[in-house]
């Protein structure tokens, strides 16, 4: 979704995920849109994130946006959750965006300019903004998220005037990590939502166009949701 809004706009876009088949069908299905390419790296680890910039840096002297969009999830009942999974969830979804942004900090600050500061955009979610509905088990998930929208408005305020930081925190859309959501029966889900529908690709396709682009420099340190009125009537 965030790709596919970036290419339109005319950006050159590198994407990373730990599957390497998964990034060569995205790049053989998008690359008719613009300049893409791609590099597998796990996020959630040191090495994983210093191979990714590393990959960047020899190719690019300079980095306009970085949008930190890898996460993962997991749900089991309290009493069975497991630390591992826990520690998981918090080193690709936490750690991974303060590691990959201090160590890109290079690129991005090569790419400021007073009148068009660099950009780094986190992906939260409406989970880390409210407790997610019982029965959902997701608690390294909401607990992550509201970590990326706290570590947002301090990275803002850290890097100001050279970088701007804002978070998009996403409702339902229809992606793999909420395709169980949606088999419970989308009709009853988004009774649920004030606009009645699920997300988009174009709706976190124009948030993200619109922070990466001329007409956000003078937003920093926002989150932002993106969920059809979800956060707001609750």
């Amino acid at each position: 979704m965030l790709t596919i809004g970036l290419l339109e706009a005319g950006a050159k876009v590198y994407i990373s995920s730990r599957k390497q088949a998964d990034l060569d069908t995205a790049v053989t299905e998008l690359s008719p849109l613009g300049d893409i390419s791609a590099f597998a790296a796990d996020l959630g680890t040191t090495d994983g994130v210093q191979a990714l910039a590393d990959h960047i840096t020899e190719r690019e002297h300079a980095v306009h946006a970085l949008f930190n969009n890898a996460g993962a999830n997991w749900g089991a009942p309290l009493e069975e959750f497991p630390d591992t999974a826990w520690d998981r969830v918090m080193n690709l979804n936490v750690k991974g965006v303060f590691s990959l942004t201090r160590t890109l900090l290079p690129l991005l600050r090569a790419a400021s300019k007073p009148e068009d500061p660099a950009r780094v955009v986190n992906i939260g979610s409406i989970d880390g903004i409210r407790a997610p509905a019982p029965g959902l088990n997701n608690f390294s998930y909401s607990a992550s998220k509201a970590a990326v929208h706290l570590l947002t408005q301090q990275l803002a305020t850290t890097l100001a005037p050279d970088i701007l930081v804002n978070a998009i925190a996403p409702g339902l859309f229809e992606s793999k990590m909420t395709a169980g959501i949606l088999a419970l029966g989308q009709d009853k889900i988004t009774s649920q939502i004030p606009l009645k529908r699920i997300g988009r690709p174009d709706d976190m396709a124009g948030i993200a166009v619109f922070l990466a682009g001329p007409h956000s420099t003078y937003i920093t340190g926002a989150v932002i949701p993106v969920d059809g009125g979800i956060a707001a009537g609750r």
